[in-house]
This record gives structure tokens, sequence and C-alpha cells, in this order.
């Protein structure tokens, strides 16, 4: 082949190269953006303000305002087989747990469960309502009876009975590192307004670290 004619060939072949790689960067960028988009759409959303009709059932029943547990940033850590989490607070919000969270499924439990795999779930983005049971001197059967209908309609919520609740204290609802607490004097229909609201507030949000919206 003269010597042009080589030439005219590996220009070609260089500028199938340079149009090969543009459109290998072009694909790569648009892809790119996709991942962005579908990232940003999926998201879970911010925490949301509780609902005014929960702030003010919660005033009324003498429940505690919602806050965080912790003010330093709490472990996250898995715990080992037989490892004590050293919990200072109970129920906790945050802090070391099991490496496998409650399962999706139930989600209305009529015993305490291990501690270490609620937490987990609370850094999932679950909401749990923990009670005092009513033969331990705590809420109201009633109470038991509404939130038992209520929870399993609400996004990613447990309800689970708490022995170990202080005396007095009726419930104390969690998500990740924020509780809010009742007394054993709240009435059901307050009890309600006050799960929902504090579900719709923190439930599936970006509050926890590890939102996940598949159970939501």
């Amino acid at each position: 082949m003269p010597a042009k004619g080589r030439e005219r060939a590996a220009e070609q072949q260089r500028g199938a190269r340079r149009d090969s790689y543009r459109r290998g960067l072009g694909f790569f960028a648009i892809s790119l953006f996709a991942l962005a988009v579908f990232w940003f759409v999926t998201r879970p959303p911010a925490p949301r303000p509780i609902p005014a009709s929960a702030v003010r059932s919660a005033t009324a029943a003498g429940c505690s305002v919602a806050a965080r547990q912790f003010e330093s940033k709490p472990s996250r850590a898995h715990l080992s087989p037989g490892e004590d989490p050293h919990y200072t607070e109970h129920p906790t919000t945050a802090g070391a747990h099991n490496p496998i969270p409650l399962p999706s499924q139930p989600r209305i439990y009529t015993g305490p469960v291990d501690e270490t795999a609620s937490v987990h779930s609370l850094e999932h983005s679950a909401v749990i309502v923990y009670y005092r049971p009513v033969g331990d001197g705590g809420i109201d059967q009633a109470v038991v009876d509404r939130l038992t209908a209520v929870v399993p309609t609400l996004p990613y919520t447990y309800l689970i009975p708490y022995p170990d609740l202080p005396a007095g204290q009726g419930l104390a609802i969690t998500a990740w590192n924020m509780i809010q607490t009742c007394p054993t004097s709240i009435p059901a229909t307050s009890a309600e307004t006050i799960v929902r609201g504090f579900t719709t507030a923190f439930a599936c949000t970006r509050n926890a670290p590890e939102a996940r919206s598949g159970f939501c």
C-alpha cells in the first residue's frame, strides 16, 4: 500500500478510536446522570414536623416532647454474638446492635423482643412503640387494643411490650435517637393521635442513617 494510503488508513483508525471514546464517555455521563436522578427521586424524605394535633394531644395527656435521646453521635457498630451492648437508656433508641434487625412482619408483638435487633430496625428508619403491659402497672387494655389495630396500618411501625419502662410511664415511642414518652393514664384516642403524629414525622425518613424504603 502506498504511503499516503497507509497514512489515510491510520488516520481513519485514529478517528474511529476517538469516536468510540466519545461515545463511551457520553454513555457514561448519561448513565451517571440517570443514576443521580434515580437516587434523588427514590431517596427517603427528610424528617417532618410532628402534626399540631399530635402535639396538642401529647401536651394534654402529659407526654414529653419528642426529643433526641443522645447528644453525641451514637455508635452504629454491629455486635458480636453474646456481646453486651452496654445500653445506658431503657428503652434505647440508638447504639451498637444485632447485625440482624427485626423481620418486616409481624409488626405486633405480645412479648418482649431482643432490644439489640430493635435498635437495628430503628437504624433502618422504623418506629417502635413500646408499652408497659397492663399487668405490670402499665397502660389500660383499651390503649393496647387501639394501637394493635392502628399500628399495622402505619409505615414501618412496631408495637412491642416493654415491662422495664420506668414506673408511671406507659408508652415510649421511638425512632433512631428520638423518643417521646407518655404516662400510663393516657387515653386510647390520645395514644392513637400521638403515635400517628410521631410516625408521620420520623418513620421511613432520613432521620435514620440507613433509611430503607423497602419496608415502608
